[in-house]
């Protein structure tokens, strides 16, 4: 599993960052970091709710 970001969509709304904190970061300028590009399969609900719960649909799951 691949975390993809739209950052043309991403407004750094840190939703994502609630749902998976292992993942994602929001900085204090308001940008997005994924922490893990990779994440580990035991993190895949937390990730996919993070894709669901984007208010701009800016996140994404590549598998492979």
């Amino acid at each position: 599993m691949k975390v993809v970001v739209d950052y043309d969509l991403c407004e750094a709304n840190a939703v994502c960052m609630e749902q998976a904190p292992e993942v994602f970061k929001v900085d204090e300028n308001d940008n997005l970091h994924v922490l893990k590009e990779n994440p580990p399969e035991k993190l895949r609900a937390k990730v996919e709710a993070a894709v669901r719960l984007c208010p701009r649909q800016a996140l994404s799951i590549v598998e492979g």
